[in-house]
């Protein structure tokens, strides 16, 4: 469990956490649908674009990440390849917390429809 919270500080704490933040978020909403207590079309509509979200916030995270490695390349003029791996490291980190979330999003969905009366 230290090894998984361990990766995703490497990813960017402003960046992974509020993904699993948003998963979390969209679980209690495909809870509250499922159980009845939500209008199905609107839940599913917000998953949809939480999910999108999370994708675009981990390339985001991507993005800040390869600048941050060529900054320090920059800066340091020659620079050794642990450094360089911990901003590629963190410019990966990012989009796959993204995607893994948008997947379980979508793995949601397609229980809702399939429940669908």
């Amino acid at each position: 469990m230290s090894h998984l919270i361990e990766i995703l500080n490497d990813g960017g704490v402003y960046i992974t956490y509020p993904i699993l933040l948003l998963l979390l978020v969209m679980i209690v909403l495909f809870v509250r649908v499922t159980m009845g207590k939500a209008d199905f079309d609107k839940t599913k509509s917000l998953i949809v674009s939480i999910s999108w979200f999370c994708i675009a916030w981990g390339y985001l995270g991507r993005t800040i990440g390869l600048i941050s490695a060529f900054d320090k390349i920059q800066a340091a003029g020659d620079i050794s390849p642990s450094m360089f791996a911990s901003s590629l490291k963190m410019a990966l980190v990012g989009p796959l917390v993204g995607i893994l979330t948008f997947l379980i999003a979508r793995a949601l969905i397609i229980v809702l429809v399939a429940q669908k009366k």
